[in-house]
């Protein structure tokens, strides 16, 4: 039997590039956290994500699994070990979603954006709201939270559910309150800064003689429009787990999430009077402008005004006439300097006088 010839490979880097793509990360390396928790206890020792779930179902706890980052390979382990519906695997690892509510079976899926404030020069233009992702999958023996990017870390929120294990005896949905808590938490801290920048630039167009920059204004409009899209979609889902009594969660979570949503609705209406306020610093900003800039014609006309009359007679006196008058005169020629002098006095008065320069 003749031998299968060998693939082609070409020399370089080409075969160190196909087996480098084959690489995979090991699933523990996206796993922030992994632990089991029973009648609101966190069980000792350490956990890899398939003796959680097994360690869960055993006691009749549940899994509260943190992920960052995940590739496809990472969270499709992931998904295998939980019974994860691979749309919302893929909506978990593509981390471009809107904020929403999702029901798979058993399962509920939540997508949240979480936002961070970077600290900034008041006329720089540069980044000022960044945003991020989180999707947390809930069912009656885990929790999966899967965070996209640097900020809004969960480990706090951890932390201060394991103090209060009353609350973590509620179960997973415990959970999910806690970590919309913490989101909405972020948006508030978050529109105060915003709204210090807001100030800042208000009393500053409003103050006389100082410098206008539009560029900035134009830039923090564009991160509220930022932060509005990511803040204001989190309404629905938050009515839904609140007024919707179909879904799998406690009647004293509910009340919980009530509370979230009232705070939220407040963010929400802050962030709309932010995009009022800049469109009204824009108008002011551009008006005044316009008045600086009218300012500076009267300015220039003035002064073009005063430097018109010693142009016109040194043009009259350049036409080389021989009959002209005062050409023989011995005092002609200072008195018509004194002549210009006084003109153009005359005129500087009367434009000071009238705030013209």
């Amino acid at each position: 039997m003749p031998s299968l010839p060998l693939p082609f490979h070409s020399p370089g880097r080409s075969r160190h590039s196909r087996s480098a793509s084959h690489i995979r990360i090991p699933t523990a390396r996206a796993v922030v956290d992994c632990a089991v928790y029973v009648e609101g206890e966190r069980l000792p020792g350490r956990h890899t994500h398939k003796s959680a779930l097994t360690a869960a179902r055993e006691h009749g706890g549940f899994v509260w699994l943190g992920l960052h980052d995940p590739d496809a390979a990472q969270m499709a382990e992931v998904a295998e070990t939980f019974g994860l519906h691979a749309l919302a695997v893929e909506d978990a690892v593509q981390a471009h979603q809107r904020p929403k509510l999702e029901r798979y079976d058993t399962t509920l899926v939540m997508v949240m954006r979480t936002v961070a404030y970077r600290e900034h020069e008041l006329h720089t233009v540069s980044e000022i709201v960044e945003t991020g992702e989180l999707l947390i999958f809930i069912a009656p023996d885990f929790v999966i939270a899967v965070r996209h990017g640097e900020h809004s870390p969960l480990a706090v929120v951890r932390r201060g559910l394991e103090a209060d294990p009353q609350r973590l005896r509620l179960g997973p949905g415990s959970v999910l309150h806690a970590i919309a808590d913490h989101v909405v938490d972020s948006y508030i801290e978050v529109v105060q800064s915003v709204e210090f920048d807001i100030d800042a630039m208000e009393e500053e167009i409003f103050t006389p003689r100082s410098p206008v920059t539009v560029e900035s204004i134009y830039q923090l409009k564009r991160e509220v429009v930022e932060l509005r899209r990511a803040v204001n979609p989190l309404a629905l889902p938050l009515h839904t787990l609140v007024h919707n009594t179909d879904l799998p969660l406690d009647a004293e979570i509910r009340r919980y999430l009530r509370d979230v949503a009232d705070h939220h609705t407040t963010v929400a209406e802050r962030i709309t009077d932010f995009d009022d306020a800049l469109s009204s610093l824009i108008n002011a900003a551009l008006a005044k402008i316009t008045v600086q800039q009218n300012t500076d014609m009267r300015k220039i006309s003035a002064w073009v005004a005063v430097a018109a009359v010693p142009t016109m007679i040194a043009g009259i006196y350049g036409m080389n006439f021989e009959h002209m008058p005062e050409l023989k005169t011995t005092w002609g020629y200072p008195v018509v300097l004194l002549f210009i002098f006084a003109v153009c006095g005359t005129l500087l008065a009367l434009f000071r006088r009238n705030n013209w320069l």
